[in-house]
């Protein structure tokens, strides 16, 4: 009588491999359950609260933090204001917490600001600040005494740039908007933009035919790059580049001083992989000693704890999940289904962690 045949051990472990290929499982991915134990970083947030439940979440998250400053629509008092925040959490989590500070152009017109603004430059610096970041401002809203909006390629700027440079610290720039601000909202590709533009018109330059063209001011971006080919350089939102990824390499290709990071831009990421994932998949694998994990969230101390964290969840979770898995997945940022990208476990740690380290200077 012939006896059943039985796969031996090593065929079964072949058998299982084969099978584990087969259902998309991958050990050069990292799994939904790694989120928290895996180091992580967003380089672009916004405190302006002295409470500390940001701060507290992302240390449980595993999360580091840049919080950036900006001038806004109070010239240095926002400045100042919003440094000062910063620098309250990085007191109290200083292993957590990192700050970026920045100027104000609103005494453009000034015998002394370029005085006052080394001075203030050096200040944060001497209190730890990374780096400075440049607004939308510069190139959209800000002008001189003459009434002639102040432009990023200004000479004026010049020597501020390169003391920075001088320095050692990172200009974070946020120059620029999405290619959407220059068109009609039923228009836009993305719901976030066209839900911003729709409740800021002010910043809505298809409503402001007057105003520079997207192509202009990248050209001031560029044209200020080129003049500081070594100053370290992350463009903020994509680089305002975010609505084409061969665009934004062709970019980095041009600048080897330039990196961008991801922040309020995920949903141009998710429109361009609903149209072709394997393009934007091979754009971050490429490019994965450029771009940085951002995501411009915030806290002003207006939110009660559990609508806070349950906004930051909804971004940092969703974005992993992108990142690492293939799932299909939905988001209310577009109106399509997309998948995600899956990327390399030594992708993500660059993206979510190491880029931050080098780019802005930071000891691990």
């Amino acid at each position: 009588m012939k006896t059943e045949w039985q796969p031996t051990g090593y065929i079964l472990l072949f058998i299982y491999s084969f099978l584990g290929m087969a259902c998309g499982s991958d050990s050069n991915s990292y799994t939904l359950e790694n989120y928290s134990e895996v180091p992580k970083m967003d380089v672009h947030v916004h405190i302006e609260t002295d409470r500390s439940l940001f701060v507290e979440k992302a240390a449980r998250d595993g999360f580091r933090l840049i919080n950036v400053a900006l001038e806004y629509t109070d010239g240095w008092n926002d400045v100042y204001q919003k440094f000062d925040y910063g620098r309250q959490q990085e007191q109290a989590h200083p292993e957590k917490l990192a700050n970026v500070t920045a100027f104000a152009v609103s005494n453009w017109d000034s015998p002394d600001w370029e005085e006052k603004v080394i001075h203030w430059l050096d200040s944060c610096f001497e209190q730890g600040a990374l780096g400075v970041k440049v607004w939308k401002n510069i190139g959209m809203v800000s002008r001189d005494t003459a009434g002639n909006l102040i432009q990023i390629d200004d000479a004026r700027f010049d020597p501020i740039f390169d003391h920075i440079r001088q320095q050692g610290k990172t200009l974070m720039g946020h120059l620029a908007e999405p290619k959407n601000c220059w068109l009609p909202l039923d228009e836009m590709t993305t719901n976030n933009d066209r839900n911003y533009y729709g409740n800021h018109p002010e910043y809505h330059m298809y409503l402001q035919p007057e105003m520079p063209s997207h192509e202009e001011l990248i050209q001031r971006r560029d044209n200020m790059l080129e003049k500081h080919p070594d100053l370290k350089f992350v463009g903020a939102h994509m680089g305002s580049l975010e609505y084409d990824v061969e665009e934004l390499a062709r970019t980095l290709d041009r600048f080897p001083n330039m990196a961008v990071d991801l922040a309020a831009r995920m949903g141009q990421v998710f429109y361009q992989t609903a149209e072709d994932r394997e393009k934007v998949r091979e754009f971050f694998i490429r490019y994965q000693d450029r771009l940085l994990y951002a995501t411009d969230l915030s806290d002003n101390g207006s939110r009660t704890e559990e609508e806070l964290y349950a906004a930051m969840d909804a971004a940092w979770k969703r974005d992993w999940e992108f990142f690492v898995s293939d799932n299909m997945m939905e988001s209310d940022l577009i109106n399509r289904p997309f998948k995600g990208l899956q990327l390399p476990k030594e992708v993500v740690d660059k993206v979510f962690y190491e880029n931050g380290l080098k780019w802005f200077g930071m000891r691990d």
